[in-house]
């Protein structure tokens, strides 16, 4: 085998949310040799789900649409898959203080049974090693050397890496081997978001399954049993603003939900005998004003792909690592 091979050049991808999980996916299907690291206990990053005995909710991106050619024609596999399928919601949109029936028409698509199904099916053939937080980089000799807070120095180096993270995560790592990184990761502008989620023994009557909100500190209610294949109690997220969320970034979990809820009952969903979580999501949303879709450092063999470089939204994930994999192909042909 010589030294362009493919199963010889190695890639280690940290972040095994949808844009990492994309990324990795078509890596491998290339023959690139893939590693994914995450710090969390499970994959899919924001497009993510809280599961108890009793009840479950997509607390991270709620649903998502599907406008790129190849974007659907990944989507279609999903639903041949049976791990996405298409929600049709009674939406209402609360703006001046007035209900109003929403005028979209747009197809809107949730994982089944859950959001985090998505990343689930994408990670069944990848290897991911989860609960590793790669603290320290370091580009030496033409290879990458991570360093792990749980498990300190990874013996395994590699030839290419992938930053699928958040912006602020993403300067805090990479800074001292990529200074260009500081620029770009500081116009993304992350913001926040509050998220609650509110289980109920009974089923509630409201006359709609998900609602857009104008005007106040919360920003969407949505219903996850509207969701198809969902089961348990009733539930319902609600999610705050970026721009309130930022600002109360630092407010204690009950501080936050008081306010959410009482938000929440002013709109007509009454929380006080439901069972409440709450979920502080530090970078929840927020992108370029350009969309370069992903960003490449070709002579450090080190890219970035995230939904903040292509637009901030789930479609804008998986074609953010999509593409930066088959350019990533595309330098490897070349050299």
């Amino acid at each position: 085998m010589n030294k362009h091979q493919p199963k010889e050049t190695t890639v280690a991808v940290i972040g095994a949310g949808l844009s990492g999980l994309s990324c990795g996916a078509q890596l491998n299907t290339l023959g690139f040799q893939v590693q994914l690291y995450d710090k969390s206990r499970g994959v899919s990053g924001r497009v993510s789900t809280r599961k108890t005995e009793d009840w479950s909710a997509d607390h991270g991106a709620q649903y998502f649409t599907a406008r790129d050619p190849l974007f659907i024609k990944e989507l279609d596999m999903w639903l041949a898959a049976e791990v996405a399928a298409l929600w049709s919601p009674r939406l209402k949109v609360f703006n001046a203080g007035q209900w109003q029936d929403s005028t979209s028409n747009e197809n809107r698509y949730v994982g089944t049974p859950a959001m985090n199904s998505l990343g689930k099916y994408l990670a069944s053939k990848l290897p991911v090693d989860l609960n590793q937080t790669i603290d320290r980089i370091t580009y030496d000799q033409s290879k990458w050397k991570l360093h792990s807070l749980e498990a300190g120095d990874i013996n395994q180096q590699f030839d290419w890496l992938v930053l699928a993270i958040p912006a602020p995560q993403a300067l805090t790592l990479a800074r001292t081997a990529d200074p260009s990184i500081e620029e770009l990761a500081n116009n993304a502008n992350m913001q926040a978001c509050w998220t609650v989620m509110a289980s109920f023994a009974e089923n509630l009557n409201l006359p709609f399954d998900a609602a857009f909100i104008n005007d106040e500190i919360i920003s969407w209610i949505s219903r996850n049993n509207s969701k198809p294949n969902r089961k348990g109690l009733e539930t319902w997220t609600i999610h705050a603003t970026p721009s309130w969320s930022q600002e109360s970034l630092e407010l204690n979990k009950e501080d936050a939900a008081k306010l959410i809820l009482a938000c929440s009952k002013k709109l007509g969903l009454d929380c006080d005998r439901a069972n409440v979580a709450i979920h502080r999501w530090r970078y929840a949303s927020g992108h370029l004003s350009s969309i370069p879709g992903f960003n490449l450092r070709e002579d450090l063999r080190l890219g970035y792909c995230g939904d903040w470089l292509n637009g901030g939204r789930v479609e804008g994930a998986w074609l953010s690592g999509y593409k930066l994999a088959c350019q990533i192909q595309s330098i490897r042909k070349i050299n």
